[in-house]
C-alpha cells in the first residue's frame, strides 16, 4: 500500500497443490501473539529445545513413503546463522551433521518465526520489542537443514517448491542441486531430479537462504502496513515436497470449466495434465482419471525424457459434458459445491504416478461499464465487490483455525471479497475461501521491486535482465496454483501502476499457458496497459481521515466505480486490546499527544502519527479527557466511518449513471497490532469499524444519505422484497422527539437494488445542533428487520475538495456532535444464559432501557468475557453496539467455541455511551 507519490493514487505463480505460502509456527509461539505474553514458558521452552540439539534434529526427520504419487512435506528444520556456521555446505548439507546449538523451525518459517518461537526475542506485537531486535542478525544468509529416510530408492524422488525469501543455494547429501541464482523469488516453483543422490536411510537437505531486500527481490514487502520484521521474512515459507514416481511423472493437472451463462443447465469440462517421461527410455504410458462418477482413460506413448499433454474433453469423453451441474457462488448467492479430479499413470500396469485436484465451476465476467469501471458478474449476476485488504501474520506463521476465524468474520460482516496484494496465501487459504463462499482478488505489490520498473520515483530498483524470466515465472506458478480455485475471480497484475509492454506480455504469455480462466486485470489504480487497456479501477483513496458524507460525493474515493483500496484510515482498538499491545506510557501518550509517531500505526512518515484523526475526534466530539474517554469516542467515530462507506457504495451500485461497482476497504486486517487499517484487531476483538460495516451490509437494509437526506432501503437478497414500512424519527440528545414519519408499502427489488422511502426536511423546528435520527424498517408481519441510528448535527463537515491530496481530503468544519456529552447516564438491564452443543456456545442477551426519562441509551456495548474479565474471542454478534429508547429490549445472541473460554464461565460486560458499565452472569 501507500507511499508518497506525485500522482493521485495509494501505494500500494505455478505452485503445485500442497505448497502453502506462509510460515507454520508452534503453540506455544502462537501463544505470544494471541495471549498475554508467557515469557517464562517461551524462555523454558527454548532451553529445553536447546538441551539436545540432537534430539530436536531427530524429532524434525521425515518418513517419506515410496508409494507413486506420494508428495511428502518436509516436516521442518534446524536453522542457524551462517555467522556462526564455519563448516563447509559439503558437511552441513550431508547426514549426521550434529547442528549442535541450532534452532528447531517448522515446515514454513521465517528466520524470526523460528526465533520468537525458541524464545529468543520478546513479543514483537508488544510496544516497541520489534525495535529493539537487530536486523543485522539477519544480514548474513541462514541454514535451513531437514532430514528424510527413504526406504525404497527404484523410484525417482524430486523435490519440489516455491517460497523462497529472497533466494537459495540448494544442497542434497553433501552436493550442491541448485544455485541461488536459479532459486530465487518467493513464487516460482522449482522442481529437482535428486534421484542419483538419494540413498536408503538417512538423507539430508539443506538450504542456504539470502538475506532479503525487496526493493531489490521479487519476493515480499510490508509498504506501509506495518513496522516491517527485521529479517525482512526471509527463509521457507512454502512445503518443500519430496515427491516419488516411477518412469511416468504427471504435472499441471487442471479442469478447464465453460458454463453455459444464463442458463447455468450445462457445463463442459475439458481435463489437462503432463505426463512426463524421466526415464532413458522410450515408454507407453495409460494415463486414467476420474470425475463425478464419469472415468477416462487414453494410451500415450513417450520418447525418453519427452512431456506431452494429456487432453480430455466431452468430444471424446461425452460424460464431461454434465447437465445440470452443480454450480458454485460466493456466500449468500448460492451453495459452493466443488468437484474431484482423480488421475493416474500407469507403466506395464504398475503405477507410476498420480495427480489430484480439487475445483469447482463457475463464471466470471469483468467488463468495464459505460462509465469506464470494471462491473463483475458470476454466473451472469451482477454484483457489488464489497470486501476489505488482506494481511497475513507479520511472521508469515500459519494458523488454519486464525485464518478461518478471519474469514467467517468477513462474512459475518456481509462481505464477499479479500484483496490479497502480494502475500499470496497457501492453498489452505484457497481451500477456505472455496467452501466458505468468500471471492478473492491476489495480485501483485506495489512500492517495490514489482514495480519497479514503472513505478517512477517511486521505491524498488529497475529490472535487470535476469528479473524478467524471474516474474514470468512467478505468474506462472501462481496462476497454476490458484487457476481451480472458484473463490479466486481475477488477478491484478500491476498495483499502483500497470506493468509496461514487455513486462505484461510476459505475464499474459504465462496466464495463457495456465488456461487462467477469469478477467486479468492491469492495475488496481486506473492506469492502462498495452494489451488489456483500462484497468477500471480507481486508486483515488482516502487513507486517512474524511467525514462520513464524503462517501457520497461521486468524486475522488467516493462512491462511484471501483475504488480498490480505501478506507478513513485509523482505527483504534478496543481498550482491552489496547492495553495488551501498549505499555502505560504509550497509551498516555495516544490520547494526549496527537502530534507523537505512534509505533503501532506505520513506518511511513505519512502515516506515523493521529494528527488528522485527532483533530477530527476532538473538533467533532469534544477534546478526549482520558483514554477511555478517547476510546470510546474513537468506536463511535469508526462506526459512522465504515458504516458511510459501506452504505453509500450499496446505495450507487445500481445507479443510472457511474453507479458503484467495487469498494476494498483499506485493510480488512492488520498482521500485528495495529492503530489502523483494521475492521477488527491482532486478537480479532470487535469495535465501531467492525459492527458499522456488519450494520451496513446488513441483507436487507434500510440507511440515511449524508448527501441529500434520503432515507433508501438496499436490498442485498436476490429476491424483491415487498410490504416493507420505514420510519424516520428524529431526536434531541434529551430523546425528545421533533419529527417522526412512517412510510408504507415500500418495495425494492433484489440483487443489490435500493429505493427512496422518503426524504427527511431541510429544518426541524426545535431541533438542538447535535441530534439522533432512528430508523426502522418492518416486513409485512410488523417484524423488524432492520433498524439504524445516526448521530449527526445541524452543521454539517466540509470539505476542501481543492486540496485534496493522494490520501485524503482537508476538513475546513467540523460537524458538531459535542451535544452528546450533554446526554443523561441511563441504566441497562442485562439478562443472560448460555446453552453448549458441539463444541459451540450460544450466549443470549437481553438489554433493557430501563430508564424512566426520555434519554435514549446510545451505542451499548457487549462484550462476553471470561471470569477475569477477558474477552472471550473470536466471537460472532447477532448485532452490537446498539441503541435503546427508554422501554426498549433488544435480545443479542453471540457464537463461539466453548473451548475459548478455556473452562470459565461466561460473563456478559455491558456498557455505552451514556450507560454505566456492569458485568452480569451468563452461565
Amino acid at each position: 500500500m501507500v507511499f508518497p507519490r506525485p500522482a493521485p493514487g495509494s501505494r500500494l505463480a505455478t505452485s503445485a497443490a500442497l505448497l502453502g505460502l506462509v510460515g507454520t509456527i508452534t503453540t506455544t509461539a502462537w501463544a505470544v501473539t494471541r495471549d498475554r505474553d508467557p515469557a517464562p514458558e517461551r524462555a523454558a521452552h527454548a532451553r529445553g529445545i536447546a538441551a539436545d540439539a540432537k534430539d530436536a534434529a531427530h524429532a524434525r526427520v521425515t518418513h517419506v513413503p515410496s508409494a507413486a504419487g506420494s508428495a511428502t512435506p518436509l516436516s521442518g528444520y534446524t536453522i542457524q546463522s551462517t555467522a556462526k556456521v564455519s563448516d563447509a555446505a559439503a558437511t552441513v548439507s550431508s547426514p549426521g551433521y550434529p547442528a549442535k546449538g541450532w534452532y528447531p523451525a517448522g515446515p514454513r518459517s521465517t528466520v524470526l518465526a523460528a526465533l520468537l518461537a525458541n524464545g529468543v526475542y520478546a513479543d514483537p506485537f508488544h510496544s516497541i520489542n520489534m525495535e529493539k531486535i537487530p536486523r543485522a542478525d539477519f544480514q548474513v544468509p541462514w541454514w535451513y537443514r531437514s532430514d528424510f529416510i527413504v526406504e525404497d530408492i527404484s523410484r525417482r524422488t524430486h523435490l519440489d517448491f516455491s517460497g523462497v525469501i529472497s533466494a537459495a543455494d540448494v544442497y542434497v547429501n553433501g552436493h550442491q542441486v541448485a544455485k541461488a541464482a536459479d532459486v530465487t523469488g518467493v513464487y516460482p516453483r522449482h522442481e529437482l531430479d535428486i534421484t542419483s543422490l538419494v540413498k536408503p536411510g538417512t538423507n539430508t537437505v539443506a538450504f542456504r537462504i539470502q538475506p532479503n531486500e525487496p526493493n531489490q527481490n521479487l519476493t515480499m514487502s510490508w509498504l506501509d502496513w506495518l513496522q516491517p520484521p527485521p529479517d525482512r521474512s526471509m527463509g521457507l515459507v512454502r512445503d518443500v515436497l519430496v515427491r516419488r514416481d516411477g518412469p511416468v511423472a504427471l504435472r499441471d493437472a487442471h479442469v478447464v470449466t465453460k458454463l453455459a451463462v444464463p442458463s447455468l443447465a450445462t457445463a463442459d469440462l475439458t481435463v489437462k495434465a503432463q505426463a512426463r517421461n524421466d526415464s532413458a527410455d522410450a515408454v507407453t504410458a495409460e494415463v486414467s482419471g476420474s470425475i463425478a462418477g464419469t472415468r477416462f482413460t487414453k494410451t500415450v506413448q513417450l520418447a525418453a525424457h519427452e512431456t506431452k499433454t494429456v487432453t480430455f474433453s466431452p468430444a471424446d469423453v461425452p460424460g464431461l459434458h454434465l447437465t445440470s451441474p452443480k454450480v458454485w457462488w460466493p456466500a449468500g448467492m448460492g451453495g459452493q459445491p466443488l468437484y474431484d479430479l482423480d488421475l493416474t499413470a500407469t507403466v506395464a500396469g504398475t503405477a507410476s504416478d498420480t495427480a489430484h485436484e480439487t475445483f469447482g465451476i463457475r463464471d466470471v465476467q469483468a467488463p468495464l461499464n459505460a462509465d469506464g469501471a470494471r462491473q463483475y458478474r458470476i454466473n451472469g449476476r451482477k454484483l457489488l465487490i464489497k470486501g476489505g485488504g488482506w494481511s497475513p501474520d507479520e511472521f508469515l506463521r500459519w494458523d488454519r483455525t486464525y485464518v478461518e476465524d478471519r474469514l467467517k468474520y468477513a462474512l459475518d460482516l456481509g462481505l464477499n471479497t479479500i484483496r490479497l496484494e502480494g502475500h499470496l496465501e497457501p492453498d489452505e487459504f484457497f481451500d477456505l475461501a472455496d467452501r466458505l463462499g468468500v471471492l478473492t482478488l491476489p495480485g501483485w505489490e506495489c512500492c517495490d521491486k514489482w514495480e519497479g520498473q514503472v513505478n517512477g520515483s517511486e521505491a524498488g530498483d529497475k529490472w535487470t535482465a535476469a528479473d524478467y524470466p524471474v516474474a514470468k515465472a512467478s505468474m506462472a506458478a501462481e496462476a497454476a496454483r490458484l487457476r481451480g480455485h472458484p473463490s479466486v475471480i481475477s488477478f491484478l497484475i500491476g498495483s499502483d501502476f500497470a506493468p509496461d509492454a514487455t513486462i505484461e506480455k510476459n505475464y499474459l504469455d504465462a496466464l495463457e499457458a495456465a488456461d487462467w480462466p477469469t478477467p486479468v486485470v492491469p492495475a488496481a489504480s486506473d492506469k492502462s496497459s498495452p494489451q488489456l487497456g483500462r484497468s477500471g479501477m480507481k486508486m483515488t483513496g482516502p487513507y486517512d481521515w474524511v467525514p462520513p458524507d464524503y462517501w457520497y460525493a461521486k468524486r475522488e474515493g467516493g462512491a462511484t466505480g471501483f475504488n480498490s483500496e480505501t478506507s478513513a484510515g485509523p482505527d483504534i482498538p478496543t481498550l482491552d486490546s489496547l492495553r495488551r499491545m501498549m505499555t502505560p506510557a504509550e497509551l498516555d501518550t495516544l490520547w494526549k499527544n496527537p502530534q507523537a509517531k505512534q509505533y503501532h500505526r506505520s513506518p511511513s512518515p505519512t502515516f506515523n502519527t493521529l494528527k488528522i484523526y485527532d483533530a477530527a475526534l476532538a473538533g467533532r466530539y469534544g477534546t478526549p479527557t482520558s483514554l477511555a474517554d478517547y476510546v470510546r469516542k474513537a468506536q463511535l467515530a469508526q462506526y459512522e466511518a465504515v458504516r458511510a462507506q459501506y452504505e453509500a457504495y450499496g446505495r450507487n451500485a445500481s445507479d443510472s449513471a457511474a453507479p458503484a461497482t467495487g469498494v476494498i476497504y483499506w485493510m480488512f486486517n492488520s498482521g500485528w497490532t495495529s492503530l489502523h487499517w483494521q475492521l477488527m484487531d491482532r486478537y480479532l476483538d470487535q469495535g465501531g469499524a467492525y459492527f458499522g460495516a456488519k450494520k451496513a451490509n446488513e441483507p436487507l437494509h434500510v440507511q440515511y444519505s449524508y448527501d441529500n437526506r434520503s432515507v433508501v432501503v438496499v436490498n442485498n437478497r436476490h429476491d424483491s422484497a415487498g410490504g416493507l414500512t420505514a420510519r424516520a424519527t428524529l431526536f434531541n440528545p434529551d430523546g425528545t422527539q421533533k419529527y417522526d414519519k412512517t412510510v408504507t408499502g415500500v418495495t425494492v427489488n433484489g440483487d443489490g437494488a435500493h429505493g427512496t422511502a422518503l426524504t427527511l426536511p431541510a429544518s426541524v423546528s426545535g431541533l438542538s445542533g447535535t441530534y439522533l435520527l432512528r430508523l426502522t424498517l418492518t416486513d409485512a408481519d410488523g417484524k423488524e428487520v432492520s433498524r439504524n441510528v445516526y448521530w449527526l448535527s445541524t452543521r454539517p463537515d466540509t470539505l476542501d475538495w481543492a486540496k485534496t491530496d493522494w490520501y485524503y481530503t482537508p476538513t475546513t468544519r467540523f460537524a458538531d456532535l459535542k451535544g452528546l456529552a450533554s446526554m443523561a447516564q441511563v441504566p441497562v438491564s442485562a439478562t443472560a444464559s448460555t446453552r453448549a452443543s458441539g463444541g459451540t456456545s450460544t450466549t443470549t442477551v437481553t438489554l433493557r432501557n430501563t430508564g424512566s426519562g426520555t434519554t435514549p441509551a446510545l451505542f451499548t456495548d457487549v462484550h462476553l468475557v471470561d471470569a477475569q474479565g477477558k474477552p472471550v474471542l473470536p466471537v460472532q454478534w447477532s448485532d452490537n453496539e446498539v441503541s435503546l429508547w427508554p422501554g426498549e429490549s433488544v435480545t443479542l445472541t453471540a457464537t463461539y467455541r466453548t473451548a475459548d473460554l478455556h473452562g470459565s464461565a461466561p460473563r456478559v460486560r455491558v456498557s455505552g455511551w451514556n450507560a454505566p458499565e456492569r458485568t452480569v452472569p451468563a452461565g
